[in-house]
Protein backbone atom coordinates (compact mmCIF):
# COMPACT_ATOMS: atom_id res chain seq x y z
CA UNK A 1 0.00 0.00 0.00
CA UNK A 2 1.69 3.65 -0.98
CA UNK A 3 0.37 6.80 -0.89
CA UNK A 4 2.38 10.34 -1.55
CA UNK A 5 2.48 13.88 -1.22
CA UNK A 6 4.37 16.70 -2.67
CA UNK A 7 6.87 18.61 -0.11
CA UNK A 8 5.00 21.67 0.54
CA UNK A 9 7.73 23.83 1.76
CA UNK A 10 8.62 23.94 -1.91
CA UNK A 11 5.70 25.30 -3.06
CA UNK A 12 4.17 27.60 -0.75
CA UNK A 13 6.54 28.18 2.18
CA UNK A 14 4.89 28.69 5.99
CA UNK A 15 3.14 31.41 7.27
CA UNK A 16 2.98 31.99 11.03
CA UNK A 17 3.97 29.08 13.49
CA UNK A 18 3.42 26.12 10.62
CA UNK A 19 0.67 27.56 8.72
CA UNK A 20 0.95 24.98 5.00
CA UNK A 21 0.29 27.19 2.51
CA UNK A 22 0.13 24.44 -0.04
CA UNK A 23 -2.28 21.87 -1.51
CA UNK A 24 -2.64 18.19 -0.63
CA UNK A 25 -3.57 15.40 -2.87
CA UNK A 26 -2.84 11.80 -0.89
CA UNK A 27 -2.50 9.53 -4.37
CA UNK A 28 -0.15 9.49 -7.02
CA UNK A 29 -0.53 11.73 -10.14
CA UNK A 30 -3.73 13.59 -8.54
CA UNK A 31 -4.40 17.19 -8.24
CA UNK A 32 -6.64 18.72 -5.31
CA UNK A 33 -9.58 20.57 -7.17
CA UNK A 34 -9.87 23.84 -8.22
CA UNK A 35 -5.65 23.33 -9.18
CA UNK A 36 -3.95 23.24 -5.66
CA UNK A 37 -0.64 21.39 -6.26
CA UNK A 38 -0.79 17.56 -5.29
CA UNK A 39 1.71 15.35 -3.29
CA UNK A 40 5.24 14.42 -4.05
CA UNK A 41 7.31 11.95 -1.54
CA UNK A 42 6.20 8.19 -0.91
CA UNK A 43 5.00 6.72 2.01
CA UNK A 44 5.09 2.99 2.75
CA UNK A 45 2.99 1.62 5.42
CA UNK A 46 5.36 0.09 7.48
CA UNK A 47 2.64 -1.73 9.67
CA UNK A 48 -0.96 -1.35 10.06
CA UNK A 49 -1.63 -0.15 13.61
CA UNK A 50 -4.77 -0.54 13.01
CA UNK A 51 -6.06 -3.57 15.03
CA UNK A 52 -2.59 -3.29 17.14
CA UNK A 53 -2.48 -4.55 20.32
CA UNK A 54 0.75 -4.59 22.00
CA UNK A 55 2.19 -6.81 25.13
CA UNK A 56 -0.03 -6.45 28.29
CA UNK A 57 0.93 -4.64 30.83
CA UNK A 58 -0.57 -5.09 34.26
CA UNK A 59 0.95 -2.34 36.02
CA UNK A 60 0.57 0.82 33.73
CA UNK A 61 4.09 3.44 34.50
CA UNK A 62 2.71 6.82 33.39
CA UNK A 63 4.89 9.86 32.83
CA UNK A 64 3.07 13.45 32.15
CA UNK A 65 4.74 16.05 30.37
CA UNK A 66 2.98 19.55 30.99
CA UNK A 67 0.80 19.67 34.17
CA UNK A 68 -1.32 22.12 33.83
CA UNK A 69 -5.02 22.85 34.36
CA UNK A 70 -6.10 20.21 31.68
CA UNK A 71 -3.07 18.01 32.75
CA UNK A 72 -4.34 17.66 36.39
CA UNK A 73 -7.74 17.19 34.95
CA UNK A 74 -6.62 13.97 33.02
CA UNK A 75 -4.20 13.17 35.91
CA UNK A 76 -6.98 12.76 39.08
CA UNK A 77 -9.24 10.51 36.64
CA UNK A 78 -6.18 8.67 35.86
CA UNK A 79 -5.47 8.34 39.78
CA UNK A 80 -8.97 6.47 40.31
CA UNK A 81 -7.88 3.73 36.97
CA UNK A 82 -6.85 0.43 38.33
CA UNK A 83 -3.26 -0.51 37.60
CA UNK A 84 -1.98 3.02 36.96
CA UNK A 85 1.34 4.21 39.01
CA UNK A 86 2.92 8.08 38.03
CA UNK A 87 6.15 7.57 37.72
CA UNK A 88 7.43 10.66 36.96
CA UNK A 89 5.87 14.77 36.07
CA UNK A 90 7.66 17.33 33.87
CA UNK A 91 6.88 20.82 33.79
CA UNK A 92 9.28 24.24 32.91
CA UNK A 93 7.18 25.89 35.61
CA UNK A 94 8.23 24.20 38.90
CA UNK A 95 4.94 25.25 40.79
CA UNK A 96 2.48 23.71 37.95
CA UNK A 97 4.32 19.77 38.48
CA UNK A 98 3.93 20.81 42.59
CA UNK A 99 0.74 20.99 42.21
CA UNK A 100 0.09 18.16 39.78
CA UNK A 101 2.01 16.04 42.29
CA UNK A 102 -0.03 17.24 45.37
CA UNK A 103 -3.41 16.26 42.73
CA UNK A 104 -2.05 12.76 43.02
CA UNK A 105 -1.13 12.57 46.42
CA UNK A 106 -4.67 13.89 47.04
CA UNK A 107 -6.40 11.61 44.74
CA UNK A 108 -4.58 8.40 44.30
CA UNK A 109 -6.24 5.96 46.40
CA UNK A 110 -2.57 4.36 46.32
CA UNK A 111 0.06 5.79 48.07
CA UNK A 112 2.78 7.43 45.17
CA UNK A 113 5.74 9.63 44.85
CA UNK A 114 6.65 10.54 40.94
CA UNK A 115 9.75 11.87 40.51
CA UNK A 116 9.64 15.80 39.23
CA UNK A 117 11.33 17.13 36.85
CA UNK A 118 10.61 20.69 36.70
CA UNK A 119 13.75 22.70 37.27
CA UNK A 120 12.79 25.16 34.15
CA UNK A 121 15.17 22.83 31.78
CA UNK A 122 13.37 22.97 28.25
CA UNK A 123 14.42 19.96 27.72
CA UNK A 124 13.72 18.43 30.80
CA UNK A 125 11.08 16.29 28.89
CA UNK A 126 13.71 14.26 26.98
CA UNK A 127 15.44 13.27 30.27
CA UNK A 128 12.15 12.27 31.55
CA UNK A 129 11.03 10.22 28.69
CA UNK A 130 14.56 8.47 28.20
CA UNK A 131 13.78 6.86 31.79
CA UNK A 132 13.43 2.84 31.84
CA UNK A 133 10.55 2.67 33.89
CA UNK A 134 7.63 4.23 31.75
CA UNK A 135 5.12 3.03 29.25
CA UNK A 136 2.85 5.63 28.55
CA UNK A 137 3.39 9.51 28.35
CA UNK A 138 0.73 11.71 28.36
CA UNK A 139 1.56 15.03 26.86
CA UNK A 140 -0.55 18.05 28.26
CA UNK A 141 1.99 21.00 26.65
CA UNK A 142 0.75 23.68 24.34
CA UNK A 143 -0.25 22.51 20.85
CA UNK A 144 3.33 23.13 19.15
CA UNK A 145 4.97 20.20 21.21
CA UNK A 146 2.87 17.58 20.81
CA UNK A 147 4.19 15.97 17.68
CA UNK A 148 7.72 16.40 18.62
CA UNK A 149 7.27 15.07 22.49
CA UNK A 150 4.99 12.30 21.09
CA UNK A 151 7.47 11.24 18.59
CA UNK A 152 10.41 11.76 20.98
CA UNK A 153 8.13 9.62 23.38
CA UNK A 154 7.85 6.57 20.75
CA UNK A 155 11.23 6.37 19.65
CA UNK A 156 12.19 6.08 23.32
CA UNK A 157 9.93 3.18 24.29
CA UNK A 158 7.21 4.88 25.47
CA UNK A 159 3.61 4.40 23.88
CA UNK A 160 2.19 8.43 24.02
CA UNK A 161 -1.46 9.98 24.75
CA UNK A 162 -1.19 13.98 23.42
CA UNK A 163 -4.01 16.03 24.22
CA UNK A 164 -5.47 17.49 20.98
CA UNK A 165 -4.45 18.62 18.50
CA UNK A 166 -2.01 15.79 18.31
CA UNK A 167 -0.61 17.93 15.18
CA UNK A 168 -0.45 21.65 13.74
CA UNK A 169 0.56 20.52 9.87
CA UNK A 170 0.88 17.95 7.46
CA UNK A 171 4.40 17.32 7.78
CA UNK A 172 4.04 16.59 11.96
CA UNK A 173 0.88 14.48 11.20
CA UNK A 174 3.05 11.68 9.11
CA UNK A 175 5.70 12.24 11.30
CA UNK A 176 3.84 10.94 13.96
CA UNK A 177 2.53 8.05 11.71
CA UNK A 178 5.60 6.92 10.27
CA UNK A 179 6.91 6.57 13.65
CA UNK A 180 4.03 4.82 14.92
CA UNK A 181 4.33 2.56 12.49
CA UNK A 182 8.30 2.03 13.09
CA UNK A 183 8.52 1.97 16.04
CA UNK A 184 4.69 -0.10 16.81
CA UNK A 185 4.21 2.11 19.81
CA UNK A 186 0.53 3.58 20.60
CA UNK A 187 -0.06 6.90 19.88
CA UNK A 188 -3.48 8.42 20.75
CA UNK A 189 -5.41 11.89 20.42
CA UNK A 190 -6.94 12.59 23.65
CA UNK A 191 -10.22 13.33 22.17
CA UNK A 192 -12.35 13.15 25.29
CA UNK A 193 -15.59 14.14 23.38
CA UNK A 194 -15.55 10.66 21.32
CA UNK A 195 -16.21 9.01 25.05
CA UNK A 196 -19.21 11.53 25.91
CA UNK A 197 -22.20 10.02 26.63
CA UNK A 198 -24.38 11.21 24.21
CA UNK A 199 -22.20 10.99 21.58
CA UNK A 200 -21.21 6.78 22.31
CA UNK A 201 -24.96 6.30 22.46
CA UNK A 202 -25.55 7.91 18.81
CA UNK A 203 -22.18 6.03 17.77
CA UNK A 204 -24.12 3.05 18.97
CA UNK A 205 -27.48 4.07 17.51
CA UNK A 206 -24.99 4.47 14.47
CA UNK A 207 -23.79 0.94 14.71
CA UNK A 208 -27.15 -1.01 15.15
CA UNK A 209 -28.41 0.42 11.79
CA UNK A 210 -30.90 3.13 13.81
CA UNK A 211 -30.50 6.17 11.64
CA UNK A 212 -30.13 3.48 8.71
CA UNK A 213 -27.48 4.55 5.75
CA UNK A 214 -25.59 7.59 7.68
CA UNK A 215 -26.04 11.07 4.68
CA UNK A 216 -24.45 14.19 6.77
CA UNK A 217 -23.02 15.28 10.14
CA UNK A 218 -22.65 18.13 12.26
CA UNK A 219 -20.03 18.99 14.48
CA UNK A 220 -18.54 21.95 16.31
CA UNK A 221 -17.14 24.01 18.91
CA UNK A 222 -18.88 26.98 20.67
CA UNK A 223 -17.20 28.20 23.19
CA UNK A 224 -17.13 31.71 24.97
CA UNK A 225 -13.45 31.61 25.68
CA UNK A 226 -12.57 34.95 24.63
CA UNK A 227 -11.90 35.98 28.37
CA UNK A 228 -9.52 33.39 29.06
CA UNK A 229 -7.42 33.26 25.92
CA UNK A 230 -6.66 36.78 25.99
CA UNK A 231 -6.20 37.30 30.03
CA UNK A 232 -2.58 37.75 30.66
CA UNK A 233 -0.93 35.18 32.22
CA UNK A 234 -3.68 32.57 31.81
CA UNK A 235 -1.84 30.43 29.19
CA UNK A 236 1.85 30.25 29.43
CA UNK A 237 3.85 32.25 26.83
CA UNK A 238 0.18 33.62 25.70
CA UNK A 239 0.13 30.07 23.13
CA UNK A 240 -3.78 30.16 22.56
CA UNK A 241 -4.02 34.35 21.50
CA UNK A 242 -0.25 33.72 19.73
CA UNK A 243 -1.76 30.43 17.79
CA UNK A 244 -4.89 32.67 16.71
CA UNK A 245 -3.04 35.40 15.57
CA UNK A 246 -0.74 33.17 12.88
CA UNK A 247 -2.90 31.35 10.93
CA UNK A 248 -6.87 31.57 9.93
CA UNK A 249 -9.11 28.89 9.81
CA UNK A 250 -10.31 25.66 11.67
CA UNK A 251 -7.49 26.04 14.28
CA UNK A 252 -10.02 23.54 16.87
CA UNK A 253 -12.44 21.53 15.28
CA UNK A 254 -11.54 18.16 17.06
CA UNK A 255 -14.51 17.96 19.05
CA UNK A 256 -17.10 18.39 16.51
CA UNK A 257 -15.29 16.19 14.28
CA UNK A 258 -13.98 13.01 16.11
CA UNK A 259 -17.21 11.51 16.95
CA UNK A 260 -18.63 12.41 13.75
CA UNK A 261 -15.55 10.57 11.94
CA UNK A 262 -16.18 8.15 14.43
CA UNK A 263 -19.96 7.52 13.54
CA UNK A 264 -18.98 7.18 9.49
CA UNK A 265 -16.13 4.96 9.88
CA UNK A 266 -13.40 7.10 8.75
CA UNK A 267 -10.39 5.45 8.16
CA UNK A 268 -12.30 1.47 8.42
CA UNK A 269 -15.01 1.56 5.97
CA UNK A 270 -14.80 5.58 4.66
CA UNK A 271 -12.53 8.21 4.33
CA UNK A 272 -12.81 11.60 4.01
CA UNK A 273 -11.81 13.05 0.76
CA UNK A 274 -12.16 16.98 0.51
CA UNK A 275 -12.71 20.03 1.93
CA UNK A 276 -13.79 23.47 1.74
CA UNK A 277 -13.54 26.02 4.84
CA UNK A 278 -14.11 29.66 4.72
CA UNK A 279 -13.76 32.03 8.03
CA UNK A 280 -15.26 35.35 8.77
CA UNK A 281 -13.94 38.43 9.19
CA UNK A 282 -12.28 38.97 13.63
CA UNK A 283 -14.86 40.82 14.96
CA UNK A 284 -13.46 40.92 18.56
CA UNK A 285 -10.05 40.12 19.12
CA UNK A 286 -7.91 43.00 17.36
CA UNK A 287 -10.94 45.32 19.45
CA UNK A 288 -9.87 43.63 22.59
CA UNK A 289 -6.35 43.25 22.25
CA UNK A 290 -6.37 47.34 21.56
CA UNK A 291 -8.26 47.90 24.42
CA UNK A 292 -6.32 45.79 26.58
CA UNK A 293 -2.91 47.93 25.10
CA UNK A 294 -3.91 51.25 26.81
CA UNK A 295 -3.17 49.58 30.32
CA UNK A 296 -0.74 46.91 29.21
CA UNK A 297 2.22 46.98 26.95
CA UNK A 298 2.58 43.50 26.55
CA UNK A 299 -0.22 43.45 23.63
CA UNK A 300 0.97 46.61 21.67
CA UNK A 301 2.55 43.99 19.55
CA UNK A 302 -1.10 42.34 18.85
CA UNK A 303 -3.00 45.55 18.07
CA UNK A 304 -2.65 45.08 13.99
CA UNK A 305 -2.52 41.41 14.33
CA UNK A 306 -4.37 39.32 11.68
CA UNK A 307 -6.72 37.06 13.64
CA UNK A 308 -8.25 34.29 13.20
CA UNK A 309 -11.99 34.81 11.93
CA UNK A 310 -14.17 34.34 14.43
CA UNK A 311 -16.76 31.74 12.86
CA UNK A 312 -15.36 28.85 10.24
CA UNK A 313 -17.44 26.94 8.39
CA UNK A 314 -15.65 23.88 6.95
CA UNK A 315 -17.49 20.95 5.12
CA UNK A 316 -15.97 17.57 4.53
CA UNK A 317 -17.13 15.06 1.78
CA UNK A 318 -16.09 11.31 2.31
CA UNK A 319 -15.03 8.71 -0.27
CA UNK A 320 -18.65 7.37 0.30
CA UNK A 321 -20.55 10.78 -0.46
CA UNK A 322 -21.20 11.61 3.27
CA UNK A 323 -20.92 15.33 4.20
CA UNK A 324 -20.03 16.88 7.50
CA UNK A 325 -20.06 20.35 8.65
CA UNK A 326 -17.82 21.57 11.07
CA UNK A 327 -18.24 25.08 12.60
CA UNK A 328 -15.21 26.53 15.14
CA UNK A 329 -16.48 29.66 17.24
CA UNK A 330 -14.39 30.22 20.52
CA UNK A 331 -15.00 34.03 20.85
CA UNK A 332 -18.54 35.37 19.86
CA UNK A 333 -20.99 35.23 23.42
CA UNK A 334 -22.31 31.77 21.79
CA UNK A 335 -23.65 29.40 24.56
CA UNK A 336 -21.56 26.07 24.87
CA UNK A 337 -22.18 23.96 21.95
CA UNK A 338 -21.05 20.76 20.34
CA UNK A 339 -23.62 20.34 17.93
CA UNK A 340 -23.40 16.77 17.49
CA UNK A 341 -26.48 16.20 14.88
CA UNK A 342 -26.56 12.61 13.13
CA UNK A 343 -28.94 12.30 9.97
CA UNK A 344 -29.65 9.04 8.24
CA UNK A 345 -32.05 8.13 6.00
CA UNK A 346 -33.90 6.58 8.93
CA UNK A 347 -33.83 9.19 11.91
CA UNK A 348 -32.17 12.09 12.95
CA UNK A 349 -30.19 12.93 16.46
CA UNK A 350 -28.88 16.24 18.40
CA UNK A 351 -27.53 16.81 21.00
CA UNK A 352 -27.69 20.52 21.81
CA UNK A 353 -29.01 22.55 23.62
CA UNK A 354 -30.25 19.00 24.95
CA UNK A 355 -30.31 16.02 23.42
CA UNK A 356 -33.05 15.41 20.93
CA UNK A 357 -33.99 12.41 18.54
CA UNK A 358 -36.52 12.18 15.65
CA UNK A 359 -37.94 9.06 13.89
CA UNK A 360 -40.94 10.90 11.97
CA UNK A 361 -41.05 14.10 10.55
CA UNK A 362 -44.62 14.81 11.24
CA UNK A 363 -44.21 14.09 15.12
CA UNK A 364 -40.77 16.29 15.06
CA UNK A 365 -38.56 16.02 17.94
CA UNK A 366 -38.74 13.63 21.20
CA UNK A 367 -36.88 14.91 24.00
CA UNK A 368 -35.75 13.41 27.49
CA UNK A 369 -39.02 13.44 28.94
CA UNK A 370 -40.66 11.70 26.30
CA UNK A 371 -41.55 7.44 27.01
CA UNK A 372 -40.51 7.11 23.72
CA UNK A 373 -36.79 8.99 23.91
CA UNK A 374 -36.24 6.95 26.67
CA UNK A 375 -37.15 3.28 25.08
CA UNK A 376 -34.77 4.32 22.57
CA UNK A 377 -31.94 5.21 25.29
CA UNK A 378 -32.53 2.51 27.21
CA UNK A 379 -32.08 -0.14 24.08
CA UNK A 380 -28.65 1.60 22.75
CA UNK A 381 -27.04 2.42 25.58
CA UNK A 382 -23.75 1.06 24.89
CA UNK A 383 -21.91 -1.36 27.62
CA UNK A 384 -18.88 1.05 28.57
CA UNK A 385 -21.59 3.43 29.87
CA UNK A 386 -23.07 0.86 31.89
CA UNK A 387 -19.58 -0.30 33.34
CA UNK A 388 -18.53 3.18 34.45
CA UNK A 389 -20.45 5.52 33.60
CA UNK A 390 -21.95 6.32 36.93
CA UNK A 391 -18.93 6.09 38.61
CA UNK A 392 -17.32 8.06 35.96
CA UNK A 393 -19.97 11.04 36.24
CA UNK A 394 -19.32 11.28 40.08
CA UNK A 395 -15.76 11.49 39.60
CA UNK A 396 -15.82 13.89 37.10
CA UNK A 397 -13.70 15.56 33.92
CA UNK A 398 -16.29 17.22 31.71
CA UNK A 399 -19.11 15.39 32.90
CA UNK A 400 -17.05 12.45 33.07
CA UNK A 401 -16.37 11.42 30.23
CA UNK A 402 -12.26 12.52 30.66
CA UNK A 403 -12.67 9.48 33.44
CA UNK A 404 -14.02 7.31 30.90
CA UNK A 405 -11.61 7.92 28.04
CA UNK A 406 -8.51 7.67 30.44
CA UNK A 407 -10.25 4.67 32.02
CA UNK A 408 -10.44 3.33 28.84
CA UNK A 409 -6.71 3.94 27.44
CA UNK A 410 -5.38 2.39 30.48
CA UNK A 411 -7.86 -0.75 30.07
CA UNK A 412 -6.88 -0.94 26.55
CA UNK A 413 -2.99 -1.08 27.59
CA UNK A 414 -3.94 -3.84 30.72
CA UNK A 415 -5.58 -6.28 28.73
CA UNK A 416 -3.28 -5.61 25.30
CA UNK A 417 -6.34 -5.05 23.05
CA UNK A 418 -6.14 -2.57 19.59
CA UNK A 419 -6.67 0.77 21.12
CA UNK A 420 -10.14 2.55 19.98
CA UNK A 421 -8.38 5.75 18.52
CA UNK A 422 -4.87 4.97 16.77
CA UNK A 423 -2.66 6.91 15.00
CA UNK A 424 -4.25 7.23 12.19
CA UNK A 425 -7.11 8.96 13.95
CA UNK A 426 -4.06 11.38 15.36
CA UNK A 427 -3.04 11.98 11.93
CA UNK A 428 -5.96 12.34 10.06
CA UNK A 429 -8.44 14.38 12.76
CA UNK A 430 -5.56 16.85 13.09
CA UNK A 431 -4.80 17.04 8.95
CA UNK A 432 -7.86 19.21 8.98
CA UNK A 433 -6.15 21.97 10.73
CA UNK A 434 -3.78 22.49 7.98
CA UNK A 435 -6.03 22.02 4.96
CA UNK A 436 -8.57 24.65 6.71
CA UNK A 437 -5.98 27.00 6.95
CA UNK A 438 -5.38 26.06 2.69
CA UNK A 439 -9.03 26.34 2.18
CA UNK A 440 -9.45 29.61 3.44
CA UNK A 441 -6.25 31.35 2.38
CA UNK A 442 -7.19 30.24 -1.05
CA UNK A 443 -10.89 31.81 -1.08
CA UNK A 444 -12.65 28.66 0.10
CA UNK A 445 -11.22 26.54 -2.80
CA UNK A 446 -11.30 22.46 -2.25
CA UNK A 447 -8.24 20.74 -0.87
CA UNK A 448 -7.59 17.09 -0.90
CA UNK A 449 -7.37 15.60 2.29
CA UNK A 450 -4.16 12.67 2.98
CA UNK A 451 -4.88 9.00 3.48
CA UNK A 452 -2.67 7.91 6.28
CA UNK A 453 -3.74 4.47 6.29
CA UNK A 454 -2.87 4.33 2.73
CA UNK A 455 -5.47 2.73 1.65
CA UNK A 456 -5.82 0.07 4.27
CA UNK A 457 -8.97 2.21 5.32
CA UNK A 458 -10.68 0.16 2.46
CA UNK A 459 -10.48 -2.96 4.57
CA UNK A 460 -9.62 -1.96 8.25
CA UNK A 461 -11.59 -3.81 10.88
CA UNK A 462 -13.61 -1.11 13.58
CA UNK A 463 -11.60 -0.10 16.52
CA UNK A 464 -13.44 1.40 19.14
CA UNK A 465 -15.37 -1.71 21.12
CA UNK A 466 -18.40 0.17 22.63
CA UNK A 467 -19.91 -3.31 23.82
CA UNK A 468 -16.97 -4.12 25.39
CA UNK A 469 -16.84 -7.79 23.98
CA UNK A 470 -13.00 -7.42 24.77
CA UNK A 471 -11.29 -5.63 27.72
CA UNK A 472 -13.55 -3.90 30.28
CA UNK A 473 -11.85 -6.19 33.31
CA UNK A 474 -9.77 -3.01 34.63
CA UNK A 475 -11.87 -0.92 37.68
CA UNK A 476 -12.33 2.14 38.30
CA UNK A 477 -11.47 3.05 41.91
Amino acid sequence: MKTNRRNFLKTAGMAGAGMMAGGLSSCAGNRSPGGAPAAEREHKQLFNMYGFAAPPLKTVRVAVTGTGRRARTIIKSLCHVEGVRFTALNDVVPKEAEMALETIKKTSPVPQSPALYAAGDEDEWKKMCDRDDIDLVVIGTPWHLHTPQAVYAMKSGKHAATEVPAARTFEECWQLVETSERTRKHCIQMTNVCFGFFEMQTLNMARQGFFGEIIHGDGGYMHHLIDQIMRYGYYRNMTRMRYRAERNGALYPLHGLGTMAQIMDINHGDQFDIMVSLSSNDFLMQARARELAKTNPFYEEFVNAKFVGTMNTSIIRTKRGRTIMLQNDMISPRPYDRIHQVSGTKAIARAYPEPLISVDPKQGWLSEKDAKFKEIEEKYTPEITRRVGDLAKEIGGHGGMDTVMAWRLIDCLRNGIPMDLTVYEAAQWSSVIPSSVWSVAHGGMPVSIPDFTCGAWKTNKRCMDIQLERGGTTKLI
